[in-house]
């Protein structure tokens, strides 16, 4: 019989547990916390900001070389313009590229779970074609909500543009305001819709997808059916699901902070040190200069990122436990995937 959100945590735990520690592994600890942030379980949890120390030094670095920027940029707008759409255009390609890895390592989270060994070469050999499949609907579900907040934001704040509400606000102050709360609350409205859906589809279709390889439409045609006749079920887990999450970020939220001032002690130390070196030297900012910042950037935030995923792995293990204990009674192929049943004997003879 399917079992409620609150029943699902002591297995969840009990699972977490053995997983990680009975014995400890290392090596199943770092591929663990790879796969956690490839797969993005940990922005469903963290409540730590890594812009912050990050945006701290870029403005200390600021301070310290000063000059201009490059000639290259001001001097030249089509130069810059043609720089600033390469770069859109590169951001763009990295946003697709890491989405498809992570629609992939979402398979390979769901295998490490359920067969409690994380396998990243061979996962990824395998489970390629659900992956493509799961990251079409991602693009799928990202126009829909661009399509969303273009119709009933975009539009109606246009409109409000070219009657001429911003040119005049004090002639349309009340239009402003209920305006802008209405369209604050459809904003939110969409966004909560998608993150739902979100949710409901890492937790609930993908586990679908891997056992029956089927498309994440049917996955989710499934699913609504399946939410029609279990309402209450599926919304205590998902409020039990944001009260955890809320719990696991505050408590990781601690726990990174602490970790995180123990870093930027060295890490500001070599800046500093940098910044003052390179002022010392006259440098200015450069292409050259521009590029090493960012590369040297980019490095302390991915130091950063994975050192905060090594610490959540325990929380990257136990919420898709949550979800898979919870989903088992519901979705006969997983329960006999995590609860296989004895074969009969052989008769005698």
């Amino acid at each position: 019989m399917p079992i409620s959100a609150a029943d699902v945590i002591a297995p969840a735990f009990h699972h977490t547990k053995e997983q990680l520690l009975r014995p400890f592994r290392f090596t199943q600890w770092m591929r663990l916390a790879l796969v956690g942030i490839l797969a993005g379980e940990t922005s469903s949890f963290n409540g730590c900001n890594f812009n912050y120390p990050l945006n701290s030094r870029h403005h200390a670095a600021s301070h310290f070389l000063g000059g201009p920027w490059p000639a290259q940029l001001t001097d030249h707008p089509a130069r810059f313009l043609a720089a600033l759409a390469a770069a859109l255009l590169g951001a763009l390609a990295l946003l697709l590229l890491f989405t498809y890895i992570s629609s992939v390592m979402r398979f390979i989270l769901f295998d490490s779970i359920v067969a409690r060994e994380c396998h990243i070469r061979q996962g990824w050999a395998r489970r390629k074609r659900p992956g493509f499949h799961l990251f079409t609907w991602w693009i799928l579900l990202m126009l829909l909500t661009f399509a969303a907040l273009l119709v009933f934001v975009g539009i109606p704040a246009a409109s409000a543009g070219f009657l001429g509400w911003f040119a005049n606000p004090r002639d349309h102050v009340l239009g402003l305001v209920l305006g802008g709360i209405l369209l604050l609350l459809l904003f939110l409205v969409i966004v909560a819709v998608m993150a739902l859906i979100q949710v409901m589809t890492k937790d609930f279709v993908v586990p679908q997808m891997a056992l029956e390889d089927i498309s994440a439409m049917e996955g989710s045609r499934r699913l609504w059916l399946w939410l029609k006749h279990d309402k209450a079920g599926y919304a205590g887990y998902i409020g039990m699901k944001i009260v955890l999450a809320i719990g696991a970020g505050m408590a990781l939220g601690i726990v990174s902070f602490i970790v995180l001032l123990a870093l930027l002690i060295p890490i500001g130390g070599v800046g500093i040190v940098a910044v003052l070196a390179a002022k010392a030297a006259g440098w200015t900012w450069t292409w050259y200069n521009i590029a090493l910042a960012v590369v040297a950037g980019s490095i302390v935030l991915a130091i950063l990122i994975f050192v905060f995923s090594w610490i959540a792995v325990p929380v990257i293990v136990f919420f898709p436990a949550y979800s898979i204990y919870f989903f088992a009674p519901r979705y006969a192929q997983l329960a006999a995937l995590l609860w296989p049943q004895p074969s009969a004997p052989m008769p005698p003879g």
